[in-house]
């Protein structure tokens, strides 16, 4: 440890931090800019893909990240919140709310700082600045003057070698998962859109003159109907547990509208309940494979459930199917944009947007035959399958990353001691 040394940002940095630019965010154009705002970022600091928007200012240009910058937010609930680009995410311009510092690489190695940015020492720091029960803000200048302690630039570079084949491994999952769900929209649009699910003779139905019926949402094929959303799928909705249950470490953890993200559960910062109230229904005792949505803020986020001992908050559904076996046409159908713009538009309220469960059950929408749901399933099982093993392993290696961090960011660990295999 006596060759570690305490630095300020300032001090591994060129230059000073920069604020972002202060111009509005245009709808996403993918020949403009991509704009980087705080809500762009998740609180593991990878980037949220589901709702970028653009940036069409003159001088635009001048606020592109480089490979290798770092940003922190500098205001509000996401305070200390932090984005490491290392170009991947493609050409970013960072927004006014974000202070942006481009690092030394003689000094440090870059990416120590994404690893530093999640370790305790640095919340505990930002934590500092929280006033009663208000996020504190923090400035460029009380940014340079962060201290940061660190190993000599060869451990450094171990401590991100280790940390990021995790990383990585993480990241090949990710891909791998995208490439799933595109699958499994384009097998859902073949059938449940395009009607071209394979005939008896295994043709595809609607071009092989498969007969179609009239019905108020347009022609169907024939045996399907027009019905309610609720034929389909059971809205459950979550238990009002009050903040007396609340605990810091237990078994059971909470699932808020926060830990529904798109595709994805969040439970970090997930608080413990102490003990199940008798008044709960049991399916709020969530088990793998779950669907879960929100009903509250970012309506219509769907997720699959990866994990046992969870319990279903109110404001969020979990979404169960009335057809045995469905799971995967219900997961499908709800991870549609052109869905999820239907239940954006029935939500309401004004500071924060609302679902009400009774409305979206009795939504109009065609209900494929049963036989036509079984096949589909069929097909499609080892999709979901698939895409829940992937999330459990992303699950076990970001615990070891998580659990290795602080123990290699301390000196508690030896780099020595650990191998990326």
């Amino acid at each position: 440890m006596k060759e570690w040394k305490t630095y300020t940002l300032a001090e591994i940095s060129n230059g000073k931090g920069e604020y972002g630019i202060g111009a509005p965010a245009i709808p996403y154009d993918e020949n403009k800019y991509t704009y980087l705002r705080i809500t762009d970022i998740n609180d593991d600091g990878t980037l949220n893909k589901n709702s970028l928007m653009s940036v069409d200012a003159e001088d635009a240009n001048r606020y592109l990240l480089a490979k290798n910058d770092i940003v922190f937010a500098r205001t509000g609930n996401s305070t200390g919140r932090s984005y490491f680009y290392d170009g991947s995410d493609g050409e970013l311009v960072y927004a006014g709310f974000l202070i942006r510092f481009r690092l030394n690489e003689s000094i440090v190695n870059p990416r120590i700082l994404k690893y530093y940015t999640h370790s305790k020492p640095y919340f505990d720091w930002v934590k500092s600045f929280d006033t009663g029960g208000t996020r504190g803000n923090i400035n460029a200048k009380t940014y340079g003057d962060m201290p940061i302690h660190l190993p000599p630039i060869s451990v450094q570079n171990r401590i991100v070698e280790i940390l990021g084949a995790i990383d990585d491994k993480i990241e090949y999952n990710r891909r791998i998962n995208d490439n799933l769900e595109q699958q499994a929209q384009a097998l859902y649009k073949q059938w449940f859109v395009d009607f071209e699910f394979p005939n008896e003779e295994g043709k595809p139905y609607k071009s092989s003159g498969g007969k179609m019926a009239d019905s108020e949402l347009g022609p169907i094929p024939d045996g399907w109907r027009v019905g309610l959303l609720k034929d389909i799928v059971d809205f459950q909705s979550g238990f009002p547990f009050k903040s007396e249950l609340f605990s810091e470490q237990g078994t059971y953890r909470l699932i808020t509208i926060k830990g529904v993200q798109d595709g994805y559960l969040d439970v970090n910062g997930a608080v413990y309940i102490k003990n199940i109230p008798d008044r709960m229904p049991q399916y709020c005792l969530l088990t793998e494979g779950d669907i879960i949505m929100s009903l509250t803020g970012n309506v219509g986020r769907c997720c699959i459930v990866d994990r046992e001992n969870l319990l279903l908050n109110q404001r969020v559904v979990k979404l169960q199917p009335t057809f045995i076996n469905s799971n995967m046409f219900i997961y499908t159908m709800f991870r549609r944009e052109s869905f999820k713009e239907k239940l954006i538009a029935l939500a309401k309220g004004t500071a924060q947007a609302n679902l009400s469960p009774i409305e979206t059950a009795n939504m109009r929408t065609i209900t494929p035959s049963a036989s036509c749901l079984v096949r589909f399933n069929k097909l499609g099982q080892s999709i979901f399958k698939q895409l829940l093993k992937n999330i459990k392993e992303n699950n076990r290696l970001a615990a070891l990353r998580d659990t290795l961090l602080p123990k290699l960011m301390s000196g508690e660990l030896s780099v020595d001691d650990v191998s990326v295999d």
